[in-house]
Parts: structure tokens; C-alpha cells; sequence
């Protein structure tokens, strides 16, 4: 039997994030991915490497959503970057047509490439209308602070509280990601099941961000619960993933450098 996870998404020409991250992620954890996009983002190399963004038509959206749901029985779902308020109301319409055993949010707060506004109402929209849905959401330090209203994040005790916190907003599971934007040597993630909490650290490898570190994180984690595996174990091959694909990053003309998730090693 092959296994299916889905994935409603942006794209991100280079490669290094959004729906490509997550269809690579699918196949090198041995599931079959089908993907919907919601809009297409560009770095443009004149101007910073600033991004571009392009929202796809709420409704080629519906349509992509028909198409994949009506081919495909499937019931675990990754949420990316939707980008607007119109996509989040149109994707949390059709999230609303069936019933999921997981949908795991990767919670892209700011959309980068609109207008601080925009992004205040899109912000809004995500926690109103595709929050509820969330049995799994990832947030990093900076999306954990919105979500929680903490000022600072600056230890794993800061890290535990902020994802009892976004816990008490309804998701089931929390994973908040301490990256390298926390002080120390180690790179932590804390998952709160509402009861325990469970801690991943490893050594960081450098200090840098590397592109499509969250994307393939939270693709890992859907890719594992389509296969049946539990949320603990789910992130804990997540985070061995995300590792070894910074390990092994890929450098380009940009000026960062981008997860190669082809590196992981079972």
C-alpha cells in the first residue's frame, strides 16, 4: 500500500522551500504527495533577493482541491503559506468538506512580498479561520510570539510556555522550534501534548537560516502520520531530517544557503 499526504501550499521557484520542500520531503520519506497551490513566490535578484508574491485565484484553488480530493482518499494534510485572506477563506471552505485525521500547520504568519496591513489581515484570518483545523501546528520563535503574545522567547522554559500557551488556542500538539534563534549551542524544539512536554536538541549547525528548514520540518511530520506513526515519533524524524538536510546544504548565487533533503539517512 502506497502512502498518501497532501499538502495545500506556495511555490517558491528556487526549489529550497514551500511545495517543492514538501513534495521532496513526501519522497524521500517513502509517501506518495499531491499538492494544491495557493500562490507563487520569486526572489528577485534585483532587489535584494526581496520577495515576490502572486496569489493564486481562490477559485483554481477550490477547483485544485476538488480534483485531489476526489482522486485520492486522503486524510493528512500539510497548511502552508496561503497568503491572503480570500485563499485562507476559500482553503478553509474546502478543509471544512471532509473529515481529517491530521492537518499539520506550518502557521507562515507574514507573507512576505505584501504590505504590512495585508499582512496584519491575513494574520488574523489564518488564526481564525485554519487554526480550529490544526491537530499539529510548527510555529518558529518568531510565529510563537504572535501566537502566544509573549514579548520574548529566549530559553526552553520560554519555548514551554509559549507552547502551553498556543495549546490553549485548540491545536492538540504543538511544536514550537527554537532554531538557531535561540541563545547556546543547541538547536531546541519543544512538543506539548497539552499533558507532557517533550524536548529535541541537537548541536546547531552554524547560525545561520537556511531556506526551507520549516517547510521540510513540518513535511516531515505530515509525511510520518500519513504513514501511522504517532506525533512524538513523527517529530523526532522530522527533526533527524531537517538536520542532516542543513548538514548537507545546498549553496546557490543567493544569499542563503537551502535545505538538500535528499542527505537523510534512515
Amino acid at each position: 500500500m502506497v502512502n498518501l499526504a497532501y499538502v495545500i501550499a506556495g511555490s517558491e521557484a528556487t526549489g529550497g522551500a514551500g511545495i517543492q520542500a514538501d513534495l521532496k520531503t513526501f519522497q524521500e520519506l517513502g509517501v506518495y504527495g499531491v499538492g494544491t497551490l495557493t500562490c507563487i513566490v520569486s526572489f528577485d535578484p534585483q532587489n535584494d533577493w526581496g520577495h515576490r508574491f502572486v496569489p493564486v485565484e481562490p477559485q483554481v484553488i477550490a477547483d485544485q482541491f476538488e480534483a485531489a480530493t476526489s482522486t485520492y482518499d486522503l486524510d493528512v494534510v500539510k497548511i502552508g503559506m496561503l497568503g491572503t485572506p480570500a485563499t485562507i477563506d476559500v482553503v478553509a471552505e474546502s478543509l471544512a468538506s471532509q473529515r481529517w485525521h491530521h492537518v499539520v500547520l506550518d502557521p507562515v504568519l507574514i507573507c512576505k512580498g505584501q504590505e504590512p496591513g495585508a499582512a496584519l489581515d491575513t494574520d488574523t484570518a489564518l488564526r481564525e479561520k485554519i487554526l480550529p483545523f490544526a491537530t499539529v501546528i510548527t510555529p518558529n520563535v518568531f510565529e510563537a510570539k504572535i501566537l502566544s503574545g509573549m514579548d520574548t522567547i529566549e530559553s526552553v522554559d520560554d519555548l514551554v510556555e509559549a507552547a502551553e500557551r498556543i495549546h490553549a488556542l485548540g491545536p492538540d500538539f504543538v511544536v514550537v522550534k527554537g532554531g538557531v534563534e535561540l541563545p547556546g549551542p543547541d538547536a531546541v524544539d519543544v512538543l506539548f501534548d497539552g499533558q507532557e512536554i517533550t524536548v529535541f536538541s541537537v548541536p546547531k549547525v552554524g547560525e545561520e537560516r537556511v531556506s526551507g528548514a520549516g517547510c521540510t520540518f513540518a513535511a516531515a511530520i505530515t509525511a510520518e502520520l500519513a504513514k501511522g506513526n504517532d506525533v512524538e515519533r513523527a517529530v523526532g524524524v522530522a527533526k533527524q531530517l531537517v538536520t542532516e538536510a542543513i548538514e548537507a546544504r545546498v549553496s546557490s548565487h543567493a544569499p542563503f544557503d537551502t535545505v538538500w533533503q535528499g542527505a537523510y539517512t534512515d
